[in-house]
C-alpha cells in the first residue's frame, strides 16, 4: 500500500509529538530500503521510528537485518545523539523533512514517498551528502554534492480548500471523480468515499453538477480530509490480495477494526518488509534450484538417449547375425546397405578410417572382417553405452540430493527473517536493576545522569541508599525495605561494588555502605560544588565488606513476561536460566554474544528474544568471563 498525502500529514503531526525532546540512540539497517531509528528520552519510554521508501511510522517491532543499507554508516556518523528538532511536510505532498540537531551541526533527512521512494541526507544548506538512489530526470537531478531539488509541487493546498475552489469542476466535462482526484491529489479510495457520501454519481460530467451537489461534495470532502489529518479515526485493516489500512472505513469488504491507524500501518508495512526479505533471502537459492532442476532434466534425458542409442546399435548387430544365418558373410553384399538404412545407420570414412555410424555413435570397423566379428564389435559398443547409464544414474542421485538440500536451505533462509515485538518497558529497566532473594526491587545508576535520576526521582523514605567506597561507584536503592533483611543488604552491597570501577580493574576486597534517605543531601554546602550524579552523605555509614566479584546474568519472570537482568549470585536461585561471570577475559560485546549463546542452548525461545545489545546493556563495564551456567 501507498500512503496518501493527508494520511502522511497525520503521521507527521503524530510522530512530531511522540518524539519531542528525544534524541537518536541508535540506527539500524533493516533492508536496502528501510532504516529503524531508536529515539531515547531521559524519562520517557524509547520510541522506534521506521523510515522506509514506502512510509514512515512508529513501530513496536524490531526486525533483524535482512540486507545491508548503504546509508547506515553515514547516518550513524552524523546523527547519533542528535535531537529530532523538527519533522514537517509541505502541504500534503508525499515528502517529509526530518531536521536533526547535535548542537554543532544540523542535518536534514528528506523522505520521498512517491514512485519508488527515496531517502536523502542533506546538510543545513540542503546539499546532498548521501542518498539511496540517484535521480536524473528532466526537471531535477539528485546526486551527492548537488543541492536537493524537490519534486514539482501541486500549488493547490487541499487543507485550505474553499467551496468556490471545488466549484471549478462545473467548468469541465471531465467526470467529477476524476477531476476531484486530480485536483485535490487524493487517491481513488477517498474520492469514491466522498462521492458516495455526497450521493453524486462518480462518472457524472462536471458541467452537470448542481450547486447543491457542489456543497455536498465540499462538506464531505472537508469532513473526510479533516478527520484523517486531525486523527478522528475509526481505523480498519483489509486483507484481500494485499493488506490495506485506512484511518476511516472506505467501503471495502472484509474489514477488521484496529486500535489505531499507526498500529495498522505497523502491521501492514512490517509484513511487507518481511515478505520482501524472504524473497531476497531465498532468491539466490531459487536460482540454484532452477539450475539443478535443469541439470536433473538433462541427466534424465541423457539416460533415455543413451538407452535408445544402445538398443539401436544392438539392433544393427542382431540384424547382421540374422544375415549370417541366411548365408551372407561379407559387408560387401549389397543387401547390407538396405539393412543399415533400415536401422538409420551408414558406413562412413573419416581420415581414411572406416566407421559404422548409428545415430551419433561411430564404431570403428574393418570391412574386410567377417560379419560375426563386426556384429560382435557392435554388441560390445552397445554394452559400453549401457554401462554409461549407471554412471548417469549416480549423477542423478547426487543431483537429487543436492536439489533437496538446496530447497531445504532456501526454506530455512526464509525462516531466518525474524522480528521481535518491542514491549513497553518497566520504569526500572532504564537503570540497573534486580530483585533480591527476599523479593525487594533494587535500582542503580549506569552513569552520572542516571545516578542523579535514581536519587532525585526515585528515592523514597523507606528505601536504603548504597554506595561503594571507591571513586566511580554507582548509587543503588533498595526499595521499600521496611524489614532491613541482612540477605538483601548484602546482595545490594555486592552489586554496588561489582558495578563500580572495581570490576574493570579487578579490585577485590572493596567495601560498600548503606545509609537512610535523610542522610543523602542533594545540594552542595554553601560555597562548594558537586559533580553531576554526586551527593553529600551525612551521619553514620553502615559498611559491608565484599570479598568476591561475581555477577549473575539471568532471565527472570515478572508479571507474565520474561526480563533480562544482572545482579548478585543469588539471582541463580530464582530464574529461568543464568550465567555467572567474573572480571577479566573477553570484552563486553564478545562476552555478551557468548552469554546469549549459553542461554539459548538452555532455553532458545526466551533467550533468543533478547538481542546482543540487550545482553551488553546489563553487563558491568570491563572485560568478563563465564565461570558457571545453569537453569
Amino acid at each position: 500500500m501507498q500512503l496518501a498525502g493527508i494520511e502522511l500529514r497525520y503521521l507527521v503531526n503524530d510522530i512530531g509529538q511522540k518524539t519531542e525532546d528525544y534524541y537518536v540512540a541508535n540506527i539500524y539497517g533493516i533492508s536496502k530500503d528501510s532504516l529503524l531509528f531508536k529515539f531515547r528520552h531521559p524519562e520517557n519510554p524509547d520510541v522506534l521510528l521506521m523510515l522506509s521508501t514506502s512510509g514512515i511510522w512508529v513501530t513496536k517491532v524490531k526486525i533483524d537485518q535482512i540486507e545491508p543499507n548503504k546509508l547506515l554508516r553515514r547516518l550513524r556518523s552524523d546523527l547519533l545523539r542528535s535531537k529530532l528538532k523538527e519533522i514537517k511536510q509541505i502541504g500534503t505532498e508525499r515528502v517529509v523533512y526530518l531536521t536533526f540537531s547535535n548542537f554543532e551541526k544540523e542535518f536534514v533527512i528528506v523522505s520521498e514517498l512517491f514512485a519508488d521512494g527515496n531517502v536523502i541526507l542533506c546538510n543545513s544548506d540542503m546539499k546532498i551528502l548521501a542518498l539511496l538512489y540517484s535521480v536524473n530526470v528532466r526537471h531535477r537531478q539528485l546526486r551527492v554534492g548537488s543541492p536537493y531539488v524537490p519534486p514539482p509541487q501541486n500549488n493547490f493546498d487541499i487543507l485550505k480548500m474553499t467551496e468556490a475552489d471545488l466549484g471549478e469542476v462545473r467548468f469541465t466535462s471531465t467526470p467529477v471523480a476524476k477531476w476531484i482526484g486530480r485536483t485535490l491529489g487524493l487517491p481513488r479510495k477517498y474520492v469514491e468515499e466522498i462521492t458516495r457520501l455526497s450521493n453524486v454519481e462518480s462518472k457524472k460530467s462536471g458541467t452537470e453538477i448542481s450547486n447543491e451537489e457542489i456543497k455536498s461534495l465540499f462538506d464531505n470532502a472537508t469532513k473526510v480530509i479533516n478527520n484523517v489529518v486531525s486523527g478522528q479515526h475509526d481505523p480498519v485493516i483489509s486483507r484481500d490480495e494485499e493488506i490495506n489500512v485506512h484511518p476511516i472505513p472506505l467501503g471495502e469488504k472484509n474489514l477488521e477494526k484496529i486500535s489505531s491507524f499507526m498500529e495498522g500501518l505497523d502491521t501492514a508495512f512490517t509484513e511487507n518488509i518481511l515478505n520482501k526479505g524472504k524473497t531476497t533471502q531465498s532468491s539466490s537459492f531459487q536460482k540454484k534450484i532452477s539450475e539443478l532442476e535443469t541439470r536433473l532434466n538433462e541427466q534424465t534425458n541423457a539416460i533415455k538417449i543413451v538407452t535408445d542409442k544402445s538398443e539401436k546399435i544392438a539392433g544393427v548387430a542382431n540384424s547382421l547375425f540374422d544375415y549370417v544365418s541366411q548365408g551372407i558373410s561379407s559387408m560387401s553384399d549389397s543387401r547390407i546397405d538396405g539393412l543399415l538404412k533400415t536401422n538409420n545407420a551408414e558406413i562412413i570414412k573419416e581420415k581414411g578410417i572406416t566407421h559404422i555410424k548409428v545415430e551419433d555413435a561411430k564404431i570403428r570397423v574393418d570391412l574386410e572382417s567377417s560379419l560375426p566379428t563386426i556384429a560382435s564389435k557392435l554388441f560390445n559398443e552397445s554394452k559400453k553405452q549401457k554401462s554409461a547409464i549407471g554412471a548417469i544414474q549416480k549423477l542423478i542421485k547426487k543431483t537429487e540430493k543436492e536439489l533437496e538440500k538446496t530447497i531445504e536451505e532456501g526454506e530455512n533462509a526464509k525462516q531466518v527473517i525474524s522480528y521481535s515485538e518491542v514491549r513497553k518497558k518497566n520504569w526500572f529497566e532504564r537503570y540497573r536493576w534486580f530483585f533480591t532473594s527476599d523479593g525487594f526491587l533494587v535500582v542503580g545508576g549506569r552513569d552520572s545522569s542516571s545516578n542523579s535520576a535514581v536519587i532525585r526521582k526515585h528515592l523514597e523514605k523507606d528505601d536504603k541508599v548504597f554506595h561503594g567506597e571507591i571513586y566511580g561507584s554507582p548509587f543503588f536503592l533498595l526499595k521499600d525495605d521496611g524489614s532491613s533483611m541482612t540477605s538483601s543488604l548484602n546482595e545490594v552491597a555486592h552489586a554496588t561494588v561489582c558495578f563500580s570501577r572495581a570490576w574493570k580493574e579487578s579490585m577485590y576486597g572493596t567495601n560498600a555502605y548503606w545509609v537512610n534517605p535523610d542522610q543523602v543531601k542533594k545540594g552542595a554546602p554553601s560555597g562548594q560544588s558537586m559533580g553531576k550524579g554526586s551527593f553529600i552523605i551525612e551521619g553514620q555509614r553502615n559498611f559491608v565488606k565484599i570479598s568476591t566479584l561475581k555477577l549473575c546474568v539471568a532471565i527472570v519472570e515478572y508479571e507474565g513476561t520474561h526480563l533480562l537482568t544482572c545482579g548478585p549470585p543469588s539471582l541463580k536461585e530464582n530464574c529461568v536460566a543464568y550465567v555467572m561471570i567474573e572480571p577479566t577475559g573477553m570484552e563486553m560485546v564478545d562476552v555478551a554474544k557468548k552469554i546469549r549463546f549459553e542461554l539459548i542452548s538452555m532455553n532458545e525461545t526466551i533467550a533468543k528474544s533478547f538481542s546482543v545489545d540487550d545482553y551488553v546493556r546489563v553487563l558491568p563495564s570491563g572485560p568478563s568471563r563465564i565461570i558457571e551456567s545453569g537453569s
